[in-house]
């Protein structure tokens, strides 16, 4: 480990491995999957790891996909991709954009593309390395759902505990940048996703005066949280509060019963984020209270993510492999970003569900635009999540794929002399 990369066999092998990856890239796109129903992806996703030899399981905490690669004596290394979509409206006007009303608006097209390329690439190349490729098409991350339950179907216990797990992440930077993390602050934030239910009185638009109007109680409690961020968190925290979803009422002439609010919150430490959430059930409750609400809210919380923190060892050797394939000037500094992930339960966040205390993660963020895209939006583009959100795959995808195979190259172990002449590359089972 941790010696230099065999660049020109990576190197070679990307170009082989693109046309397919891109194709990959391409169907995904065009079928998006929302979380927890990525059945169609996973099993493209599947076929594909399949096809290049790798001993694929699926069903895996629900739709969840694993490709293990045995190359002889070595490190365990996993590569994890994302699945899942988005609930939005493509408005790119790509040729291949979505029309179902889901979106790859988050880059997990590419993460899924990239590491079929990557291990197809490691396929190619295996005389030049040793361990266990594990590679993973996890479902549910924007719902931060899908690494729990990947962990609690026995993900460790089945496949071996990783040497290190790593992952990239679709970022609005030139297509041939990666950006890494410092070791002195979280690469993502701590959040948590809120689920409240207001309790009204309803009736009819003409008695107001018999009714508790759940939706001025919204109204309120929206105003009013508000505060947490620019009042009660100091202004050296970053901390966000967002309410991505109000419903309430049927029809203009009938008060409601309920009102529901889904709020999220992030924060990058846990204990700015406790202080929050604390300031949210107060505010929600004594709205409430004032409004005469019939019954005490119900706050539930729907998800939890804690920040995300990169191994400082293994993000040095990563960032370093990274500054050998594409030169200093396009690997760069990440800041801290208020963005969340479940990737964190791969490693010692995650201990109570596998029992790991110290599992390497390395996370890094890879360029999507091109450089007519770049020049033309000034370095202001459509950020993720965005329903305008469009990677370039012809400029992107290649530096995704070789940026994720020279990764796992420097966790993985360097044949000696004698066993590059023993080694052979996995064999590959024709695709149909």
């Amino acid at each position: 480990m941790n010696q230099p990369e065999p660049l020109g066999p990576v190197l070679a092998s990307a170009g082989e491995a693109l046309r397919p990856a891109l194709t990959l890239y391409l169907d995904v796109h065009r079928v998006p999957e929302l979380s927890g129903e990525e059945r169609r992806t996973a099993g493209l996703f599947a076929d594909r790891l399949d096809a290049l030899g790798l001993d694929v399981t699926r069903g895996i905490g629900g739709h969840g996909v694993v490709g293990v690669l045995r190359n002889g004596e070595g490190p365990r290394v996993y590569l994890r991709a994302e699945l899942d979509a988005l609930p939005l409206e493509e408005r790119t006007g790509l040729p291949y954009a979505s029309g179902n009303g889901a979106m790859h608006a988050c880059g997990h097209d590419l993460h899924l593309a990239a590491a079929a390329g990557a291990a197809d690439v490691l396929v190619r190349a295996a005389a030049h390395w040793r361990g266990t490729l594990v590679v993973l098409g996890q479902p549910a991350e924007e719902t931060l759902t899908g690494a729990r339950a990947m962990l609690e179907d026995g993900l460790y216990e089945r496949f071996g505990r990783p040497d290190a797990v790593l992952a990239q992440h679709a970022a609005p930077l030139p297509a041939g940048m990666v950006a890494h993390g410092t070791p002195h602050a979280p690469v993502t934030a701590a959040s948590i996703a809120l689920d409240v239910v207001l309790h009204g009185l309803g009736g009819h638009a003409g008695t107001p005066h018999l009714a508790v109007d759940p939706v001025v109680t919204a109204a309120a409690v929206i105003t009013r949280l508000q505060t947490i961020v620019s009042r009660e968190s100091a202004p050296a925290d970053q901390v966000t509060l967002t309410v991505g979803t109000l419903r309430a009422g049927t029809a203009v002439n009938v008060v409601p019963d309920t009102a529901e609010l889904g709020i999220g919150l992030r924060a990058l430490t846990d204990s700015s984020l406790d202080r929050a959430l604390a300031a949210v059930e107060r505010i929600v409750r004594a709205e409430c209270a004032a409004s005469a609400c019939p019954r005490e809210p119900e706050v539930t919380a729907v998800s939890r993510a804690p920040a995300l923190w990169g191994d400082p060892a293994a993000t040095r050797a990563v960032r370093a492999a990274h500054t050998g394939l594409f030169g200093s000037a396009r690997v760069a500094d990440w800041p801290p970003s208020l963005a969340s992930e479940d990737f964190p339960l791969y490693g010692g966040a995650g201990a109570a569900l596998h029992g790991e205390k110290d599992v390497p993660l390395v996370y890094w963020m890879v360029g999507t635009a091109s450089p007519r895209q770049w020049t033309a939006s000034a370095g202001r583009l459509p950020p993720n999540h965005s329903p305008l959100f469009a990677p370039d795959p012809r400029t992107a995808l290649q530096p995704a794929v070789t940026a994720l195979a020279v990764a796992a190259l420097s966790r993985l172990a360097r044949p000696s002399g004698r066993g590059l002449r023993r080694g052979r590359p996995p064999r590959r089972r024709s695709s149909s």
